[in-house]
């Protein structure tokens, strides 16, 4: 037999093998895509790709052959991702608007290719996970220029889902109206309430009198469907497309860092013991209504050596004078540290809540 029958041989067992492994390699995907379902997290994990590619190919001790098995490790990973779309591209995914709106982007970007349906406003959206009828809802928490989604954050604290996932989307908003508008005709923009206050500066520059919408992709939709030049919608470039309008001038908003946190909520919490760089958690919790109560909260969690992120109060709907907080914190709460804060937390709060956790990517 010659050297290259040998080496033919030899490639076809290895290729046997591998078949064999990446048929095994596919069985763990499916566990893996149908964990990430039921906790609603994203498919894509770019820094775990990263993780992989980086310490597996200390594995290949030909540096040049490295250079090859990086990509064949990124072609498989592909293929893997691909995998995990297909099996999960029956997952409903919840919004609020209409195809365009900015957490119809969110939920892309968090599912693609999942069926994404929309709802009405945020409360529609949220109970139609807890109902069942999708396996998710993307929601937006907080804005860097409008500040907290007060709405959302009540429902965070009144409801039952959990946010395993937290993605951040550009912001950046455009004036759009139908063919024939110019700046000189439009007298009205339509948005909603944070958009139109992102654009404050723009709007007031310009004398335009404003229109509430339930959100952007609506008030495009709007703009589209009463074909007057008179009127704009202040909304994403995606809408300008959707709805057949021009883009009038873009990048409106005041702020040039402008940017929403989007939550992913669905029912199971996503019990992660494994510690993770950059994880985070979310709490909230009630205190007594007296001196020093909020203090000594926040003193336990001060002592037990977690950041505190994010801390936000809201009055209670139902309890005159009240207030709750919403805290995002870093770490592992499932580790033993985050166990003894949970332990410690309840002596003082008359209420405590964990909400869920999170990867920053």
């Amino acid at each position: 037999m010659s050297k290259i029958d040998e080496a033919r041989k030899e490639i076809n067992v290895i290729d046997k093998e591998m078949a064999e492994l990446f048929e095994k390699r596919m069985e763990a995907v499916k566990e893996i895509a149908n964990f990430k379902k039921e906790n609603g997290i994203s498919i894509l994990d770019s820094k775990r790709e990263d993780e992989i590619i980086n310490s597996n190919s200390l594995n290949i001790k030909d540096v040049v052959v490295r250079e090859y098995y990086v990509n064949f490790i990124k072609e498989v990973m592909s293929e893997s991702k691909k995998y995990q779309m297909r099996l999960n591209s029956g997952m409903k995914i919840a919004y609020t608007g209409v195809p365009g709106a900015f957490a119809y982007i969110a939920a892309k970007k968090m599912f693609p290719n999942c069926e994404y349906v929309a709802f009405p406003d945020f409360k529609k959206a949220y109970n139609s996970v807890v109902d069942g009828l999708c396996d998710c809802v993307v929601l937006p928490i907080e804005n860097s220029t409008a500040g907290d989604v007060g709405n959302v954050l009540d429902l965070i604290y009144t409801g039952s889902l959990h946010i395993n996932q937290v993605m951040s989307v550009d912001i950046v908003q455009n004036l759009l109206a139908v063919k024939g508008a110019t700046k000189e005709t439009i007298k009205t923009v339509y948005s909603h309430p944070q958009a139109l206050a992102q654009s404050s500066e723009y709007i007031r520059s310009h004398n335009y009198d404003e229109i509430e919408c339930v959100n952007t992709a609506i008030a495009a939709k709007s703009v589209s469907e009463k074909n007057d030049i008179s009127i704009a919608a202040i909304a994403s470039n995606e809408t300008a497309s959707l709805y057949n309008l021009e883009i009038i001038e873009a990048n409106i908003n005041s702020n040039k860092n402008n940017s929403t946190r989007f939550a992913c909520f669905s029912r199971v919490l996503n019990e992660n013991k494994k510690s993770e760089p950059n994880m985070n958690f979310i709490i909230c919790f009630t205190v007594a209504n007296e001196a020093g109560s909020l203090a000594n909260a926040l003193n336990i969690i001060g002592s037990n050596g977690f950041n505190m992120r994010n801390l936000r109060s809201r009055p209670m709907k139902n309890s005159l004078w009240k207030y709750y907080f919403y805290a995002e914190l870093e770490g592992n709460i499932f580790s033993e540290a985050g166990k003894d804060l949970m332990i410690q937390l309840k002596t003082v709060c008359d209420d405590l809540k964990l909400i869920g956790t999170y990867s920053i990517n």
